[in-house]
């Protein structure tokens, strides 16, 4: 029974610590890595789980002056452990045992609730969905990260990296805005989706409608109907299009639906999801067309429908990398 009580209590102490490393930006790649590790582990993700509840719960209690206290305080001294443990004994004395058993977790909860504004992240080939305080549901694709500023009279989601689809709560008197780099988008209550690359950033729209504007160009702003798309930050003059959304969105549902894509873009597009990566050896034919639909992060199906389609050989790198070859009876 006691071993049973030090596991529990060493798997909570182990969430808090990665709540607090997950909420604080930069999150480097191999925390991540090491983050999703522990998470297969059931136990560790309740505990994990547990603690997003008491944050969302402990954000009712933002302006408790009492809990705001304890966050300025946790924001000084030695060791995130070491303050929580000060700082919570009196509280759990004053409160008993239903505070005792939160503990450490709900320390951690409203120091960076109060401290830093709540991030959510993805590593390579994973997704993960959440509802925010307002009731607006946001979905990240894989290697995405969002931080999340919450406040009266605002709603506001910066997309740092990746892909994400909203789902957004009507609130006509709290306007909701994503941030991309110098792009804005902003809506009332609607749904889309927002992906941010190197060479621009997308807003395609599935429902509803948005208003974009492009801090880079002055003056510029765009208004998108349900079904259109529009890419900003490019070198060409954006112009809202005609999606496919299905296409667009596939990914929210577990399939990339690659519909005349290139076999050059389809690489790309697959190796967005997985750690083994798929390379183009010389002769492979990147022009040309790619039709099919696919599973996130299964290379091995993949590589086997184009190998077959275009008379490709796999090699397997010594980098791990596959690499596609034109076949030399071809």
């Amino acid at each position: 029974m006691i071993e049973d009580q030090e596991k529990t209590r060493r798997v909570d102490d182990e969430a808090a610590g990665w709540f607090v490393r997950m909420n604080q930006l930069p999150v480097e790649t191999s925390d991540l890595e090491a983050f999703f590790a522990w998470r297969q582990q059931p136990e560790n993700l309740q505990a994990y789980n547990r603690i997003e509840d008491i944050s969302r719960s402990v954000r009712d209690l933002a302006h408790d002056a009492d809990l705001q206290a304890v966050a300025r305080q946790a924001a000084v001294g030695p060791t995130w452990r070491q303050r929580w443990a000060g700082l919570l004994a009196p509280r759990s004395r004053a409160w008993g045992g239903a505070l005792a058993m939160a503990g450490v977790l709900a320390a951690a909860a409203m120091a960076w609730l109060t401290l830093s504004p709540p991030t959510y992240s993805t590593a390579v080939g994973e997704q993960f969905a959440t509802q925010l305080t307002d009731g607006s549901r946001v979905r990240l694709n894989t290697e995405t990260l969002v931080r999340v500023h919450f406040k009266d009279g605002e709603r506001n989601v910066e997309l740092v990296r990746g892909q994400a689809f909203f789902e957004v709560a009507h609130d006509a008197a709290r306007p909701f805005v994503v941030t991309a780099d110098t792009t804005r988008v902003r809506a009332i209550g609607t749904r889309f989706d927002v992906r941010r690359t190197d060479a621009d950033v997308r807003v395609t729209l599935t429902e509803g409608r948005v208003e974009v504007r492009d801090k880079a160009r002055p003056g510029s702003d765009w208004r998108l109907d349900p079904g259109q798309t529009l890419a900003v930050g490019g070198t060409l003059a954006p112009t809202p299009v005609q999606a496919d959304v299905a296409t667009v969105t596939g990914w929210t549902t577990g399939r990339l639906t690659f519909r005349d894509m290139t076999l050059a873009d389809a690489v790309a597009e697959m190796n967005r999801y997985s750690r083994d990566k798929i390379v183009l050896g010389a002769g492979a034919p990147s022009g040309l067309k790619v039709t099919g639909v696919f599973q996130p992060g299964d290379t091995n199906e993949f590589v086997s429908a184009v190998t077959g389609l275009f008379h490709l050989t796999a090699v397997r790198r010594s980098d791990g990398a596959i690499e596609l070859r034109r076949t030399p009876s071809a």
